[in-house]
C-alpha cells in the first residue's frame, strides 16, 4: 500500500484517545509532568512515556527540564490551532452536540486556548476590535490598523515586541464553543498577559479555565463594548 501524506502520520499521533487527552490537557497553556499527563490519559506512567516520546519527536510537544522534573507544553501555535480547529470539525462531522463546545458555562464564557483568551469573552474582544477598525481584515489575515494599534499600546501592549516576535502578528481563530472568531497569534497572547497583569483575571487551578474578577470583568466589558 501506497504511503499518505505527512500530516496522515500526525492526525494518527493525535488520534489516540491518550494522547488527544494529553494534548487537550496542555491547551491549558501549561506545563505539566508526565505523571500529571497520565492521569489526564487514564494510562499508567510507563505507557505515558511512550506516547510523550512520540508526541515530542514529532514536535507537537516539547519538553523542559527544570531540577528533576520534567515538563510537557505544546510546541507552538500552529499545533494549538490544529487542535482547536480539529475541535471544530469533529463537531462538523456527525459528532455535534446540540449545543456545541463544553457544558461548563464558566469555560464557555472564558477559558485559555493555548495562549490567548477563548470562550464567550475573547469572542467579545476580537469582534469589539473588528467594529472600531482595529483591524483591517483582507484575504491573506489581518493586521492592526493605526487607531488599533494606538488601542493596544494603551492596553498595555508592547506593540513592538509583538511585531518582533516569529509568529503571526494577528490571527483570526476559530472558537469552538461559540462559532465566531477570537484572537489569536502574537497580539492575542500578549492581550491576556496585559488582562492578566491588570488583575482582571485568575487563572483555574489545572485547567484552562480563567475566572474574571468583578472589577476585572466591569474594565474588560467597558474596554470592549459590544458594537452593533
Amino acid at each position: 500500500m501506497k504511503s499518505g501524506p505527512t500530516y496522515a502520520r500526525v492526525a494518527a499521533l493525535i488520534g489516540d484517545p491518550a494522547r488527544a487527552n494529553m494534548l487537550s490537557a496542555l491547551m491549558s497553556g501549561l506545563a505539566l509532568t508526565a505523571r500529571e499527563l497520565a492521569q489526564e490519559a487514564g494510562v499508567q506512567p510507563s505507557t505515558a512515556s511512550g506516547h510523550l516520546k512520540a508526541l515530542t519527536t514529532a514536535h507537537l510537544i516539547e519538553c523542559e527540564k527544570q531540577g528533576r522534573y520534567r515538563y510537557y507544553r505544546i510546541a507552538n501555535q500552529e499545533t494549538a490551532t490544529a487542535i482547536e480547529s480539529l475541535q471544530v470539525l469533529s463537531q462538523h462531522n456527525g459528532l455535534l452536540r446540540v449545543r456545541p463546545g463544553p457544558k461548563d458555562p464558566a469555560l464557555r464564557k472564558a477559558r485559555v486556548c493555548y495562549d490567548h483568551l477563548a470562550g464567550e469573552m475573547g469572542v467579545r474582544l476580537y469582534e469589539s476590535m473588528a467594529a472600531r477598525d482595529f483591524f483591517k481584515v483582507a484575504a491573506d489575515g489581518i493586521s492592526l490598523t493605526d487607531v488599533g494599534e494606538k488601542f493596544v499600546y494603551d492596553f498595555g501592549v508592547d506593540v513592538q515586541q509583538c511585531n518582533a516576535s516569529r509568529r503571526p502578528m494577528c490571527l483570526a481563530c476559530l472558537d469552538w464553543s461559540v462559532r465566531r472568531h477570537h484572537l489569536a497569534g502574537a497580539l492575542g497572547a500578549a492581550m491576556l498577559t496585559a488582562a492578566f497583569d491588570q488583575g482582571w483575571l485568575m487563572r483555574g487551578s489545572g485547567s484552562r479555565l480563567v475566572r474574571f474578577t468583578a472589577a476585572g470583568e466591569a474594565a474588560f466589558r467597558k474596554a470592549f463594548p459590544i458594537v452593533s
